[in-house]
């Protein structure tokens, strides 16, 4: 089984940061907007480099998403950053009609996301803003898995046209994939081939699922484990490849299981495939203060979950066949 290595923990977030300093230095074009949170986004290398393609709007959020449509008529390429709760909740109005609908080049970062935002509790942790983005016509939806990927997936997105939404964390997680890797948007990364249970994950729950599968692998169950970390556009060939495979699946995501990742599976199944399907997600509720450990342990987006969900799915497909798991 192949292994992954922990390269040094880093946060999500520093990968934005490095790659929208490097996309300062290649492409002239791109410019950035922040909402008063230049340090929490890692800005700050890209403001000392070219202070004046950078804006501070203050916390004017809708106003930034407006700019942002704004500076794209003139051939620029926005990167505008902010907390996810305030990239999309708060200005999902300005997002729709300003960006969304006439198709802007605007690229929506949102750094702590989720309940890895930690101590600053429910009111910060949104769990439903892939939902609210992916039901935007024309809108891109990447979650990245490490600090590497999120590097990457800035940098792609600059060479992308129309509007994306690119999503990633505050806490320092696994770094995991190659520092060299080219992200191509809509592209599945296949982690591991395995014939009895396929696991799909994204974001910061890809690591996890990784842990799972090693554990399941030492029970002698074999998993297709698949980095989705594009989620619209979802790549439906590479999920209806490995289900049609393995007859089960597995969905695991930092995010509310009604319109995250696992819905999109689910359509996706549905459509071409059905199969019986386990959601590791949070279960149609609020966050709440606590450590990204401690609330990771109370809402179920661990390993140990996931391998959970996968013994059970396997059982569960067997019992739909008609038949005994040997």
């Amino acid at each position: 089984m192949k292994t992954y290595t922990d390269t040094g923990k880093k946060d999500t977030r520093s990968g934005f940061g490095a790659g929208l300093t490097e996309l300062g230095r290649t492409n002239p074009n791109v410019v950035a907007l922040c909402a008063d949170l230049i340090g929490s986004l890692k800005m700050q290398d890209f403001i000392d480099e070219n202070p004046e393609r950078f804006f501070q709007v203050g916390i004017a959020e809708a106003n930034m998403m407006g700019m942002a449509a704004g500076l794209t008529i003139g051939g620029k390429i926005p990167f505008a950053g902010t907390f996810a709760n305030f990239a999309t909740g708060r200005v999902y109005d300005q997002i729709r009609q300003s960006i969304a609908y006439s198709g802007k080049n605007v690229k929506i970062c949102a750094s702590h996301s989720g309940v890895t935002l930690g101590e600053d509790g429910a009111t910060h942790q949104i769990l439903e803003d892939i939902g609210l983005m992916k039901m935007l016509p024309g809108m891109t939806v990447i979650n990245t898995c490490d600090f590497n990927q999120t590097k990457a997936a800035t940098l792609a997105i600059a060479e992308h046209d129309g509007p994306v939404y690119l999503r990633f964390g505050r806490p320092k997680v696994a770094n995991f994939t190659a520092e060299d890797q080219k992200f191509e948007i809509g592209k599945a990364v296949q982690l591991y081939e395995g014939e009895d249970v396929t696991i799909i994950a994204t974001g910061h729950l890809v690591w996890e699922a990784i842990q799972a599968a090693q554990k399941l692998s030492e029970k002698g169950i074999s998993a297709d484990v698949i980095n989705i970390h594009t989620i619209k556009p979802i790549d439906a060939k590479a999920i209806i490849k490995s289900v049609k495979k393995t007859g089960c699946v597995v969905t695991a995501e930092e995010h509310n299981f009604l319109g995250g990742l696992g819905e999109s599976v689910a359509r996706t199944l549905a459509e071409n495939n059905p199969a019986p399907q386990e959601f590791v997600a949070t279960q149609d509720t609020f966050g709440e203060s606590g450590t990204p450990e401690q609330l990771f342990e109370k809402y179920g987006l661990n390993s140990e979950v996931i391998l959970k969900a996968a013994e059970k799915i396997i059982k569960r497909k067997y019992r739909e066949k008609g038949e005994n798991q040997s």
